[in-house]
């Protein structure tokens, strides 16, 4: 029945129309260009409308407190994916979750453009990350849906779907991030509230015409008794929680330092538990088993490098505001446009990367490898940081070309470890575990920035030469040790380069 679903799915959708690709991808990137711009443009400028005084229309907040609380936003946001491919691939189909998704992280932006209190801060957070969780996995799991299988054009579909990611991320930090942080936050919030709503109306206008039935049949639906027994159990669960979370916080145990250190406990958790429930599988065959213990460190590798890569948003915004010359060469510098720096660079080099590849064919570095050069890129892009202070000391403001090259450093690193990381983890996971797999590779970010939310507090203008020395020393040498554990970990791969 399942095949028979898939290929009329596959052959109501029109095949042409979008730069050669089926139309239907005309609605995903354009769907998912203004999810990222409302969710980039938010977190351009959320740290600072956490720490500025509320004088400036901020919340106040202690900065530690602020950068640690942006990295549990990020944290919840990739863990919340499992419950929304869960309910995806069980309950509605991935459609209604993207829909339902762009609903609710609507509404959060919407709780922020509101001025409030940290309460609504906490709503918003809440709002976002489900959604975010709903929307995100399953869009980019219906543009796979609209290619036949044997369609040769899925590839050429998911580059221009990234360029349509990273294209949104480009854009917002200089709309909302210029409105936000020149006039205010709450408009800020709510021209990411507005973006959302255009991605939404997007959907909805073209879902029918452009995508047919994909996205619309559960992969794996729940039975009606099943249903049943399911949404009770999910019930009593969420009861129990809010019953405890009600009691801790009147009880005082539960406060936002204690919050912090539970996400951080759980990023570290949940990832241990899925290698461990995967290993020990009877599904998982002696192969497998092998080719998971290959992949242990390259996940241990993936979250020392999304911790560099994620402190962008954090650390080196606060750098940015704080320690960068912002009148620079006549133009009075936004510190919220160094987010967008990422996207550009990517959307600029990653055609160069894929043709390297290719171009390199046999020749090219091993999986292991690549994942040991991008540390090494990544532990330089926080050491590059320490040169102008060593040149020009603590108390002058740096030039913001230094803060430009880290960036770029950092990204040249993403193209070595990011892609090639979604391709291993299609490549090294276990035949029955294929979706569980590749949600354990984006718990890497999440463990990474639920480590970041307990090594911020380190941060401080005094400690800056130790922050970002250290864990430069520690992604290089990480870098170094899998680079020479790489023959050993190419073996456990059995067979896959």
């Amino acid at each position: 029945m399942a095949t028979i679903n898939k290929q009329k799915i596959v052959d109501s959708v029109p095949q042409k129309g979008f730069f050669g690709n089926p139309k239907g991808l005309f609605t995903l990137f354009f769907t998912e260009f203004w999810e990222r711009f409302s969710y980039y443009g938010m977190k351009a400028i959320l740290v600072y409308y956490m720490y500025y005084e509320v004088s400036k229309g901020g919340l106040g907040l202690d900065e530690t407190t602020a950068l640690a609380l942006v990295s549990i936003y990020g944290s919840l946001v990739y863990m919340s994916g499992i419950i929304g491919g869960w309910f995806a691939d069980r309950i509605f189909g991935t459609s209604k979750a993207v829909f339902y998704g762009g609903i609710l992280i609507m509404l959060g932006h919407i709780v922020l453009a509101v001025p409030g209190s940290l309460s609504m801060f906490f709503v918003s957070m809440v709002l976002i990350v489900l959604g975010t969780g709903l929307l995100k996995p399953n869009v980019s799991s219906i543009v796979g849906e609209i290619y036949a299988e044997n369609d040769e054009r899925r590839d050429s579909g998911f580059s221009i779907f990234y360029m349509g990611i990273n294209m949104g991320a480009f854009l917002s930090p200089f709309v909302v991030g210029t409105v936000g942080m020149n006039y205010s936050f709450h408009l800020g919030f709510g021209l990411a509230a507005i973006g959302m709503l255009i991605g939404l109306i997007v959907f909805v206008a073209t879902k029918k015409k452009n995508l047919g039935l994909a996205g619309t049949v559960p992969a794996n639906p729940l039975s009606q008794d099943e249903k049943k027994a399911t949404f009770t159990k999910i019930g009593i669960g969420a009861l129990i929680v809010a019953v405890l979370i009600g009691i801790s916080a009147y009880a005082g145990i539960l406060t936002i330092k204690t919050f912090i250190s539970l996400v951080g406990i759980l990023g570290i958790v949940i990832p241990t538990l899925y290698f461990i429930f995967m290993y020990r599988s009877p599904k998982t065959t002696s192969v497998e088993r092998s080719r998971l213990i290959a992949y242990i460190p390259l996940f241990i590798a993936a979250v020392m490098f999304w911790a560099i890569q994620e402190q962008g948003a954090t650390i080196l915004a606060s750098y940015a505001d704080k320690r960068t010359q912002l009148n620079f060469a006549g133009i009075e510098i936004n510190p919220a446009w160094f987010q967008s720096l990422n996207p550009l660079f990517i959307i600029t080099l990653a055609p160069v990367f894929a043709w390297l590849w290719i171009k390199l064919g046999k020749r090219q570095p091993t999986i292991p490898q690549k994942f040991s050069i991008g540390l090494l890129f990544a532990g330089l892009s926080f050491l590059v940081i320490l040169l102008p202070v060593y040149f020009s000391g603590s108390e002058s403001l740096v030039n913001p070309l230094w803060l430009v090259l880290s960036y770029f450093l950092v990204v040249l690193g993403e193209l070595c470890l990011s892609p090639v990381g979604l391709s291993a983890t299609t490549k090294l996971a276990p035949a029955a575990f294929s979706a569980q797999t590749m949600s354990l590779w984006f718990l890497a970010s999440a463990a990474a920035q639920a480590l970041n939310a307990q090594i911020v507090r380190f941060y401080t203008p005094q400690t800056e030469m130790a922050y970002f020395g250290v864990i430069g020393v520690a992604s290089i040498i990480l870098g170094l040790a899998l680079l020479a554990l790489s023959p050993k970990i190419q073996g456990y791969m059995k067979g896959i380069r």
